[in-house]
């Protein structure tokens, strides 16, 4: 609901400024088109006929004004006194001498309320240019009155440069507002103003900000309506998922102590023989409900809950348990365990590993450790354990290469023993993606920093030849070469993988 609120609140503040900007508009269209005849007015009286304030000239100026539509009234002044207009007749003594507001650079000036034209509530602007004088009406712009929004007119006085205010509220405080083309928001106030084309006037269009979400009241509650829907939905969601992975972390937990997790094996072959020369032990786990869980589920949630090393530990020990004999016999074969980020992290690894190859009777050079790249992401962290386990004889291998984290120069910095190309890229052969073209460039890399390559997610001969055609001693796994299954299956067919060998 908060997020809705302030999208909400964004939306209807946009949708404000640009009602503004078409407010202002209207009204210096409408300013246009009254100083246009104002101006017209003016030039109309000066090139009167008629003697100075005779009744014929009075009768011509009244037949004038009529005829408009923009103004009130009209006549001559001299030295701010008024001498007749079309309401007031022939002034005979007019003792008060008015004194303009502003004047403009064509000479024009500008008084505001007058005191014989004005208009209880409302004010009157009366322009004069030489001794002819016109009085707008003042109710020119009341169709365009807004209850949430307001507007004024201002204009620059030329011999102090100051701007003054001509209608409207706002006052010279806002000189720069009044005066610059464009929105502004200031405070708590939004403004668009727009400037005559052809005179110096400016119109700024403003509401406040409660005043723009009150007037858009109604789309602004339904889109926090809306989004608390939303919000409701996805915390309920959000609450139920959080529940579940409770749940699955607590099944996961008792599966771990019942050994209930399954552990497969994919065979690793050297592609230039086709022979099986490793096998990759999978984990695999079904929950209390029956459903399959993938292992980027369980894997991530004991990670996240703290005990993925009791899985590292329980997939150790059953391919232990199932290969040490096979491991003993073939010292070129080699089995290979993911080990998950935290491993890297916990004191309590190392030790169980060397235990576990102790307690299984085989090499360390047996076992190769898979990480992932991102497990590679905090360098220190991870170069310190990897040097270790090569140092104890253990092949590092990094899982899913190419995803993002880790370069080749910095793989040399890890001092790993080979990376596998993750199946992204083997999938790309045989179309036009563009990471085919990464493809060739990883291999000879590899190869100069002396970096063993295992293929992965081969599934077809177009693949598996692909890579078959290099020079390089190449190692790759995939459905193509063998899904993954449990020992006994894996085994049995490994000698008779072996007996085609001898009979070569």
């Amino acid at each position: 609901m908060l997020a809705g609120y302030a999208v909400s609140r964004a939306l209807t503040l946009r949708r404000a400024e640009a009602k503004l900007d078409q407010f202002a508009t209207r009204i210096r269209n409408e300013g246009e088109g009254s100083s246009s005849e104002a101006r017209s007015m003016l030039a109309a009286f000066s090139r009167s006929p008629d003697p100075y304030c005779s009744d014929a000239e009075i009768a011509h100026f009244r037949k004038l004004i009529f005829q408009s539509e923009y103004l009130k009234d009209g006549g001559r002044m001299r030295e701010g006194r008024i001498d007749c207009s079309t309401s007031l007749g022939r002034v005979e003594q007019q003792a008060e001498q008015f004194k303009p507001d502003l004047s403009e650079q064509d000479g024009t000036k500008i008084y505001r309320n007058l005191t014989p034209f004005q208009i209880a509530g409302q004010t009157v602007i009366t322009l004069q240019r030489g001794d002819s004088f016109i009085v707008y009406n003042p109710y020119n712009l009341k169709d365009l009155e807004s209850s949430s929004m307001h507007f004024t007119v201002s204009d620059r006085d030329t011999s102090s440069g100051q701007v003054g205010r001509l209608l409207g509220g706002l006052t010279a405080t806002q000189g720069a507002i009044l005066t610059t083309e464009g929105r502004a928001r200031e405070g708590d106030n939004l403004y668009a103003t727009r400037c005559s084309i052809h005179f110096s006037a400016c119109m700024t269009a403003y509401t406040t900000i409660q005043e723009a979400l009150n007037a858009d009241r109604s789309g602004f509650r339904a889109v926090i309506a809306i989004s608390g829907v939303g919000g409701a939905l996805v915390g309920f969601l959000g609450s139920l998922l959080y529940r579940r992975n409770k749940g699955i972390a607590q099944q996961l937990r008792r599966a771990i102590r019942r050994d209930a997790l399954r552990v497969v094996y994919q065979p690793i072959v050297e592609l230039a023989s086709r022979h099986t020369v490793g096998a990759e032990a999978l984990v695999r786990w079904t929950d209390e409900d029956g459903l399959v869980v993938g292992p980027d589920v369980f894997v991530q949630i004991a990670e996240e809950n703290g005990f993925v090393g009791d899985i590292t530990e329980l997939v150790l020990r059953h391919a232990l348990d199932s290969f040490a004999e096979t491991l003993r016999n073939r010292p070129d074969f080699r089995l290979s365990i993911n080990i998950a980020a935290a491993d890297l992290k916990d004191p309590a690894f190392l030790p169980m590993l060397a235990h576990s190859i102790d307690r299984a009777g085989v090499q360390a050079e047996s076992v190769a450790l898979e990480i992932t790249e991102s497990s590679t992401a905090r360098h220190e962290t991870a170069m310190k354990t990897i040097h270790e386990l090569r140092r104890r004889g253990h092949s590092v291998h990094i899982d899913d290469f190419g995803t993002g984290y880790s370069s080749l120069s910095y793989l040399h910095d890890l001092s790993v023993d080979a990376i596998k190309i993750d199946r992204s890229f083997t999938r790309a052969i045989g179309t036009e993606a563009v990471t085919l073209a990464i493809l060739p460039q990883i291999v000879s890399l590899a190869a100069a920093l002396r970096l063993q390559v295992i293929v992965e997610g081969i599934e077809t001969a177009q693949q598996a030849d692909y890579f078959a055609v290099t020079d390089l001693s190449i190692l790759a796994q995939g459905w193509f070469f063998g899904r993954p299954v449990d020992a006994e299956t894996f085994l049995h067919a490994l000698v008779e993988d072996k007996r085609e060998v001898l009979a070569v």
